[in-house]
């Protein structure tokens, strides 16, 4: 049997070497294994047959069936165009060609049947249709029940590959290479859950005879996906697990125990203490704690790493903690030392600006052991930070700091490596935990603290802003200070957005008693610090602001935050920024500012933001609408492997299926020693494997 994977690209029929060097430059198509893998993104039903005259309202791709009673070539040049009168016997519409003109007048011919496919529109009460799919009567293209429409790039369009003529290509690979599909998912698994066979799925998914056989196929595919996807998670986790040790944490003692005892800011909730436990038993396991702390905006992830940090304090070692920006990283500094100095805890803080005495200051106390915990940005790993002995470190908002700079982090203990936190706000669904966060242990903060108010969301549209404005004013009257989201920096021609600089002028004007500062991207770091300490301080009451506050300013005085042109934002971003406020003892509002005519489904989305605060709910909804790589604050560059047929957002039940089964078989066979096709398909596609739970 061949291996697909060994045949280039070029020799299926009607390839070649131009169209094989295009196909792998656009999507990375090498073989003829990847062309059987080059899944349709969605399928149209062509079994019903449309009539001319019943076209009505907004249509819909639709097939017909007819004749060309006439041609004519309009225009001359570039600019000229081919039209037919077409005709199924219940009415004519027009079909327009732009291109390629000369080679269809010649290819189409009168009196002949055709079937077309495409999208009516309607112009001054005619319809037309343009560049339509049109296929001889007979055709197997016209005969297909279920069409595969293929994902494609705008150079591909351009240079005339169509979804159509992908569909030729596989069907050529599939008759002369069909037989050579191999089938490496392990026989009991095939038996247990019945699941299609390799080669039949793959045929079926190009080319279904109906809905039920794609289903299947569909099923098979994507849990094949997502079987190889968890083997080699789970591999490299258990490989962590079993070789990895970490500093042992035996004690605890008069670090943790003073504060628990005596200063805590509030009661644990339930959920905390659940953590808790859960950290301890990876503390004292003698293997290195890698743990993913998830938990919303206000739900106490600070007092349970700070806790972690003091065990580390009790068991002798060092403790430190890095955040993405300067503010984040002073607002943890001063948090943490209001509560740890009265217990004798020596905390301070790196960053950037961090004056040449007291960086001085730092080194000596570090290398001494008398620096209990260092609070700091990105400076933390630098060379010439040198700790005597670290025994925790907790990454902050983890999404913001690349796996290099966190490798640095990792090997600041020469000797053993640290214990690793890593804490986010931002609320993962489970599926996307399970399979982009597979190799760390997760827990998951889901309770708020008693007493906190959730925030009020309220949606508003523009023809109501004079209202929103004045209950704004209401706020700053009672002392309160107030956020102003926009979306963007500068007006963009191609946007109806308003810029964040026509907002700072309009809010300046609107409140000339407040005092009103703005922040954005592309500010130095310095200025904008300033800004955002003017606001923290309160001494400008109304920060007017895009997105950069999303993450990392705590101010309890702000009772308000309005978003304008809420309807450009992802759910989770949203979600985001509504956490900035509510972190007072006063009733807390956000208000989603958007255009009255918005679609049905970004209505949903807002009336979703006004109906509920749990963050879950929320990402589990935006995963859906969005995809797992656009979700804002968990994967910034997009998840970090390709799905060519299941989806994390809608194949839950397939991925927990896949896992189930991947850990079934590890438990039993770890090397993979009685599976040998099954290891070969694992090291096809994981070729190079980066262990990126060694360092979180």
């Amino acid at each position: 049997m061949k291996n697909l994977r060994d045949i280039e690209l070029m020799y299926v029929k009607g390839v070649g070497p131009a169209r094989a060097k295009l196909l792998q430059e656009e999507l990375n198509l090498r073989s003829v294994h990847d062309l059987l893998r080059h899944f349709p993104s969605h399928y149209l039903d062509r079994s019903n047959v449309y009539r001319v005259r019943d076209f009505a309202g907004e249509m819909p791709f639709v097939q017909l069936r007819g004749r060309f009673v006439s041609f004519s070539v309009i225009g001359e040049g570039a600019k000229a165009r081919l039209v037919g009168l077409f005709t199924d016997g219940t009415a004519t519409m027009e079909v327009v060609w732009f291109k390629r003109v000369k080679q269809l007048r010649e290819l189409y011919k009168t009196g002949n049947e055709y079937v077309l496919f495409g999208k009516p529109q309607e112009f001054n009460g005619r319809w037309s249709m343009v560049h339509p799919e049109v296929d001889p009567l007979n055709s197997t293209q016209a005969q297909a029940e279920f069409r595969g429409i293929y994902p494609l790039t705008e150079k591909l369009r351009n240079r005339g590959v169509t979804s159509r003529l992908m569909f030729q290509w596989i069907q050529n690979a599939l008759a002369v290479y069909g037989s050579s599909v191999a089938e490496n998912l392990p026989p009991e698994i095939l038996a247990k859950y019945r699941f299609m066979g390799a080669a039949e799925a793959v045929r079926t998914v190009h080319k279904p005879s109906d809905a039920e056989s794609l289903r299947r196929a569909r099923e098979r595919l994507k849990f094949e996906e997502l079987f190889y996807l968890q083997l080699n998670i789970q591999r490299y986790s258990n490989r962590r697990t079993g070789a990895v040790r970490g500093i042992p944490f035996p004690r605890i003692g008069r670090f943790f125990n003073s504060f628990y005892s005596e200063m805590l800011p509030f009661p644990l909730t339930e959920a905390q203490k659940r953590v808790l436990r859960e950290i301890r038993a990876d503390l004292g396991s003698g293997r290195q704690m890698n743990r993913l702390l998830q938990g919303d905006v206000g739900s106490g992830k600070t007092i349970v790493a700070l806790m972690t940090m003091l065990i580390a304090l009790d068991n002798a070692t060092q403790a430190c903690i890095m955040a993405p920006t300067e503010i984040l990283a002073t607002q943890h500094y001063e948090s943490i030392r209001s509560m740890a100095a009265p217990l004798g805890v020596n905390v301070r803080l790196l960053t950037g600006s961090t004056k040449k005495k007291d960086r001085e200051t730092i080194a000596a106390e570090l290398a001494a052991g008398t620096l209990h915990i260092l609070v700091g940005t990105h400076a933390v790993i630098e060379d010439n930070v040198v700790f005597r002995n670290l025994g925790l470190a907790v990454i902050d908002e983890q999404h913001r700091f690349g796996v290099v700079q966190r490798a640095r982090l990792w090997g600041k203990n020469a000797a053993t490596a640290p214990h690793i936190l890593v804490m986010t706000a931002t609320p993962i669904p489970r599926t996307l935990a399970m399979t982009v966060y597979g190799d760390l242990d997760v827990s998951v903060i889901d309770e708020l603290p008693p007493g906190r108010k959730p925030v009020t969301t309220l949606l508003r549209f523009d023809d109501q802003r004079q209202n929103v404005y004045r209950s704004i004013g209401r706020q700053l009257a009672m002392g309160h200070q107030v956020y102003i989201v926009y979306p963007l920096i500068t007006e963009n021609e191609k946007t109806d957005l308003r810029s964040l600089e026509e907002g700072y002028e309009l809010i300046r004007e609107t409140f000339p008693s407040y005092r009103v500062t703005y922040v954005h991207g592309r500010m130095k770091p310095a200025e904008k610090d300033h800004q955002m300490k003017l606001f923290a301080e309160n001494q400008a009451q109304i920060l007017v602001s895009t997105t950069v506050i999303e993450v990392g300013v705590n101010v309890p005085n702000a009772s308000t935050m309005v978003i304008e042109n809420a309807e450009r934002f992802g759910l989770s971003q949203l979600h985001q920024l509504r956490g900035r406020v509510g972190r007072g003892a006063a009733q807390s509002y956000c208000v989603l500012m958007s255009k009255r005519k918005i679609g049905a489904d970004t209505r949903k989305r807002l009336e979703l933001m006004t109906r509920t605060t749990d963050g879950f709910e929320i990402a589990e909804a935006d995963l859906k609408t969005r995809g797992p790589g656009d979700l804002e604050g968990t994967m910034q560059s997009g998840i970090p492997f390709d799905l060519r047929i299941a989806s994390l957002a809608t194949d839950g039940q397939l991925i927990q299926l896949a896992r189930d089964c991947a850990e079934r078989l590890l438990d039993s066979d770890p090397a993979l020693a009685a599976h040998p096709a099954l290891a070969a398909e694992l090291r096809a596609l994981f070729p190079r494997p980066v262990d990126l739970s060694r360092i979180s």
